[in-house]
C-alpha cells in the first residue's frame, strides 16, 4: 500500500527539501497536500485524512500544537525542528518521532522504518497523552548566539543581549552596549528558543530582553509606549494584542 503523506511545513526551501528527501527514501508516497499554516492545518484535517503527517514545529501563525486544540488528530506524526531545545521525549513515545532540520536522507529512513514497524495497521495514536507529554517536559532555552564581526566569530551570551529587531528582510541583535549584529533566525524562531522569564515579543519588530525597558508610558486600556535601552531608531508600541499579556509578563 502506497504511503499517503501530509507535509505541515511554512519554509518552502524546507518544505522542498523534504519532498525530495521523502521521493528518495519511499518513491512510491504520495503528498496528499503541503500546508503553510495552522488555519489550513485545521481546516485541511477537519475534512481528509493521511497515513502520516511530517509537522514543522513552529509555524509562522503559531505553534502548531496549537492544531491538536481545534481539532481531532489521530494521525501519526513525525515533528520536524531547528532547534534542539524541541527534541522532547514525548517525540519518541507513543510511535512519535522527531527530525531535525535539514533532514537527512539516512535519518528520514529510519523514522519511516520506526512508523511502519509501529503502526502496521495504522492504529490512531493519542493527542491528548502527547499533549499532557509534552507541558510535563520541562524546556530548555538557547544561552548564547553566534554572530559575525567582519571575519570573527562572536558567541554572545543572552545576558548581554538588550532586544532582537526586525528590520525590512533582516533581524537584528542588539546588545546592552549598542552593538549590532544580524542574525539569521525569524522573530518567530526566536520565541521559540528564549526564555520567556526573560524575553518578550512586543510587536511584529521586537522582542526586548526585561532589563532593557527603560520607561513605560500607558496611551489607553491597550497601547504602550516603550523606550529601550539602548534607544532604537523607531517608536515603539506594545501591539494591542499583546499589551494584556506584556502586563502579566511584569508582573510575574
Amino acid at each position: 500500500m502506497k504511503l499517503k503523506v501530509l507535509i505541515i511545513e511554512d519554509e518552502k526551501p524546507a518544505q522542498e527539501h523534504l519532498e525530495r528527501q521523502l521521493k528518495r527514501v519511499d518513491p512510491e508516497a504520495i503528498i496528499l497536500a503541503q500546508l503553510t499554516t495552522i488555519s489550513e492545518a485545521v481546516t485541511w484535517l477537519e475534512n481528509e485524512s493521511a497515513d502520516l503527517i511530517f509537522m514543522d514545529i513552529h509555524l509562522a501563525d503559531g505553534s502548531s500544537f496549537a492544531i491538536f486544540d481545534q481539532v481531532k488528530v489521530d494521525i501519526p506524526i513525525i515533528f520536524t525542528t531547528a532547534f534542539d531545545a524541541y527534541a522532547l521525549k514525548a517525540f519518541k513515545v507513543n510511535s512519535i518521532d522527531y527530525l531535525l532540520k535539514p533532514i537527512g536522507e539516512e535519518e528520514l529512513k529510519i523514522s519511516l522504518e520506526k512508523y511502519k514497524i509501529r503502526f502496521p495497521q495504522h492504529a490512531p495514536i493519542s493527542m491528548e497523552w502527547l499533549k499532557k507529554a509534552i507541558a510535563l517536559e520541562p524546556k530548555t532555552f538557547q544561552e548564547r548566539f553566534m554572530v559575525n564581526r567582519g571575519e570573527k566569530l562572536l558567541s554572545v551570551p543572552t545576558e548581554q543581549i538588550a532586544y532582537f529587531e526586525g528590520e525590512d528582510r533582516y533581524v537584528y541583535l542588539v546588545k546592552k552596549d549598542g552593538s549590532r549584529f544580524i542574525v539569521d533566525y525569524r522573530l518567530s524562531d526566536l520565541e521559540v528558543v528564549l526564555n520567556p522569564n526573560h524575553f518578550f515579543r512586543l510587536n511584529r519588530s521586537f522582542i526586548t530582553h526585561i532589563t532593557a525597558i527603560h520607561s513605560m508610558v500607558n496611551l489607553s486600556k491597550s497601547r504602550i509606549k516603550i523606550e529601550l535601552n539602548p534607544a532604537a531608531k523607531r517608536e515603539i508600541m506594545v501591539s494591542s494584542e499583546n499589551s494584556q499579556e506584556f502586563k502579566q509578563w511584569l508582573n510575574q
